[in-house]
């Protein structure tokens, strides 16, 4: 009796084994931007499947993921893939270059299983930001000229050409700045100082840093910066009146 169960149990696995092979796995690659609108196609999938549309119905197709989201979902009367729900890049691959979304389509009949990958393409929707509004830098009025002050990074959620690119100074008498590309997409800035401080004469001096991407229009942000200017000792005592004794 339990030799035949054990053979019930390996026919039964067996078989299972068998349905398993009647399943295909192709692998289909298609692309969009993100957040375009619900209802954009994204590819006839009827047709780089091989179906014909009159039998959609009949091979009950469906598209299926591991998404708490149905991003797409199938037209049965054309065999068009769609977008069924939004659709933001920088929401389901932060940081990262490439940004795909693995779906399926199974057939019931014939029986099929087909991975779909739909490689989503960034958009300039986020301009560059700092962290803070503004920031402070305080330097002696001794600071010798060609003295540097790293800045602060603006960050963008957008990658590629869409990055940040460059930085800009506001005009004025005592800095430039110089751009530094660290090669792993990050760009960064320091002030150089041109020409000597003296507190004496200006102990704050305003300043706007702003960094631009490098999308079509491109998109900006801004840091207030303010520079003390710190005193030092290289002005002597001086009596502003000449007191005279009878």
């Amino acid at each position: 009796m339990a030799a035949r169960r054990q053979w019930d149990n390996i026919g039964s696995l067996f078989f299972a084994l068998l349905c398993l092979c009647e399943w295909s796995v192709a692998q289909i690659s298609y692309s969009i931007s993100e957040e375009v609108d619900k209802g954009t196609a994204v590819g006839n999938l009827a047709k780089d499947l091989n179906l014909n549309v009159q039998h959609l119905q009949s091979a009950d197709l469906q598209i299926t993921s591991g998404y708490k989201q149905q991003y797409f979902d199938i037209n049965h009367d054309s065999g068009v893939l769609f977008v069924s729900e939004r659709i933001d890049r920088e929401e389901l691959c932060p940081n990262t270059v490439k940004c795909s979304l693995n779906i399926e389509a199974i057939l019931r009949n014939p029986r099929s299983l087909h991975r779909i990958e739909v490689v989503i393409n960034d958009i300039n929707d986020n301009a560059p930001s700092f962290l803070e509004e503004t920031t402070t830098a305080d330097m002696s009025e001794s600071s010798y000229v060609g003295e540097r002050h790293p800045l602060p990074i603006a960050h963008d959620a957008d990658v590629g050409t869409n990055s940040v690119k460059t930085y800009k100074l506001s005009p004025n008498d005592y800095f430039s700045l110089d751009i530094q590309s660290n090669g792993d997409q990050s760009v960064s800035a320091e002030l150089v100082l041109q020409k000597a401080l003296d507190r004496e004469k200006q102990a704050v001096i305003e300043l706007t840093l702003t960094a631009t991407d490098g999308g079509k229009p491109p998109k900006t942000g801004t840091l207030q910066i303010q520079v003390n200017v710190l005193d030092v000792n290289d002005n002597p005592p001086v009596f502003t009146f000449l007191y005279r004794c009878q």
